[in-house]
């Protein structure tokens, strides 16, 4: 080949006619497609979250699970009927299509009745409040009757104890509690039984050789029931030796005590009295000296009397009768019988001669008492002041 010689041209590609792309738009077409195909980096959830979905799932499952159980146990429970009461309790495989009849009930063609002073709760029957509460009201009538009578007889011997249970049952027709209930006799014996079966608990039974049942209180809840009167007699019966010699002491100081008292009072009485009497005649008699025969001298005894008792100490004689004697014992009074307007009366007139009155002789006394303090008092002065000036004569 010489140099001078053109050089070929490489010939040009010619398109495929199924047109087919070159070698080089390949890569560019195949990444494009992988971009379409391909979903984002954040289409699928992260592990955090995929977790939190399934633990909601599983929740969301149980729920409705249980809700779908729940749903038919009780739907199942309520749709079964009640078996009758003339099925036998050994067939358990029964209780499958059926409810067993409760105790206190009737059921017949799967319905539920129940007996009287009961009413149905759910499936069960229960004791009626108003029943019950009926009969504890006649227990609590009955028991108070009944330990009434028996604290009597404990008291003094007395009265009934033992009552046959017939005449309680008969004696309950007649309480006014049972005329609310009405006239339902089934609901009037079961309020009677019930209220048997209450006080059978708390009072005593026997059988009477007729054969039958009588009920009592017993002794221990009967002494509840005993009066406070019957209580203090049982006391001072029980302790009579000691209580006798006790009060017997306590009476006999009372009386020496008033005794002691009333001897004081009368004496100081009597004394008041005697004075007054000596008073009233001096008076009286000097009165009659100066007034020369105006005024009586002598005084009536009993008017005497009249004038310095009062109504309640006239009734007491033994008062009047000492003055009588000091009077009969003082020689400056003169007692005497004496015509008083047609009528026998004692009379007594002090005598004036030779005699100074009680008053003078009391002012003579206080004029003596004070004469001897002022003394007294003079000497203790004299002999203070001469301490005081003569010193040294003092000897220790």
């Amino acid at each position: 080949m010489s140099a001078s010689a053109t050089p070929k041209k490489r010939p040009k590609p010619k398109p495929k006619p199924n047109g087919g792309c070159s070698s080089d738009s390949v890569p560019s077409s195949s990444s494009s497609l992988k971009s379409i195909l391909e979903p984002p980096q954040n289409f699928f959830p992260s592990k955090d979250d995929f977790l939190r979905l399934i633990a909601v799932l599983a929740i969301a499952t149980s729920v409705t699970l249980a809700c779908n159980f729940f749903a038919t146990f009780l739907l199942n429970r309520e749709s079964k009927p009640f078996c009758d009461t003339t099925v036998v309790d050994s067939l358990d495989s029964l209780y499958d299509f059926c409810e067993p009849c409760p105790s206190n009930g009737h059921c017949y063609e799967g319905k539920l009745e129940c007996d009287h002073g009961y009413r149905k709760h759910g499936k069960l029957c229960i004791e009626d409040g108003e029943i019950i509460k009926t009969a504890k009201k006649l227990s609590e009538w009955i028991e108070l009757h009944l330990c009434e009578a028996n604290a009597q007889y404990l008291c003094d011997g007395t009265g009934k104890i033992w009552v046959p249970e017939n005449d309680i049952w008969n004696d309950l027709d007649g309480h006014k509690l049972m005329e609310h209930v009405g006239s339902d006799n089934a609901v009037n014996i079961h309020i009677k039984r019930k209220t048997m079966e209450i006080i059978g608990k708390v009072l005593e039974s026997r059988t009477n050789p007729h054969g039958f049942k009588e009920i009592k209180c017993p002794d221990v809840l009967a002494e509840q029931y005993k009066p406070f009167s019957c209580h203090l007699y049982q006391l001072i019966s029980k302790n009579a030796i000691l209580i006798l010699p006790v009060c017997a002491l306590l009476v006999g100081c009372t009386l020496l005590l008033w005794k002691v008292r009333q001897r004081q009072y009368l004496s100081t009485r009597v004394e008041e009295l005697y004075r007054q009497v000596c008073e009233i005649l001096e008076e009286n008699a000097l009165m009659s000296k100066r007034g020369e025969g105006e005024c009586e001298s002598w005084v009536v005894a009993s008017r005497l009397r009249d004038h310095l008792l009062s109504p309640k100490e006239r009734k007491n004689h033994a008062l009047w009768k000492q003055v009588e004697e000091l009077v009969q014992e003082d020689s400056r009074v003169d007692r005497y019988p004496k015509l008083v307007k047609g009528e026998p009366k004692v009379v007594w007139e002090w005598q004036v001669e030779g005699f100074l009155s009680p008053a003078k002789t009391r002012k003579n006394d206080d004029a003596t008492k004070s004469k001897s303090s002022e003394g007294m008092k003079a000497n203790s002065s004299q002999q203070n002041y001469r301490l005081k000036t003569e010193p040294g004569e003092l000897i220790f």
